[in-house]
């Protein structure tokens, strides 16, 4: 049986409509993909603790987890990740990329120009659907 992982990603938006991207270094599972931000819950953590927690530790900045905006269940070959993406605010400090190989603000319309880890592409078509509904 596979193992199941529960992970929260950080949807981050700056003021210019931008959401905050991370390409996964070459040396971490699924690498060289985009993903939001983000990582597994702990055990006793609900899920903004656990995005707030993770977000200190691979970006260096603090921010305020909001809303779950997408819940979906991904089949890799090795393993099964509930990845729920939730909406986040920076309360402070600048985003750090010290696990990423690279982070980039993207407008959320252009979200679907790189090419991202199949768990969150529900969430970024999720994004673009929105985006295309409030400018029509």
């Amino acid at each position: 049986m596979k193992k199941k992982v529960k992970v929260v990603a950080a949807v981050i938006e700056n003021n210019q409509e931008e959401v905050l991207c991370a390409l996964r270094a070459h040396d971490m599972s699924i690498p060289n993909k985009w993903e939001f931000p983000g990582g597994k819950v702990e055990e006793g953590e609900n899920l903004q603790q656990a995005l707030e927690r993770e977000i200190q530790e691979e970006l260096r900045c603090d921010i305020k987890a909001e809303n779950v905006i997408y819940d979906h269940t991904h089949e890799y070959d090795s393993f099964i990740i509930n990845l729920i993406a939730l909406e986040a605010n920076i309360v402070s400090g600048t985003p750090v990329a010290t696990e990423h190989a690279k982070l980039i603000w993207l407008p959320k319309e252009n979200l679907d120009s790189v090419i991202w880890a199949p768990a969150d592409i529900p969430a970024v078509e999720t994004l673009i659907k929105q985006t295309e509904r409030a400018h029509s």
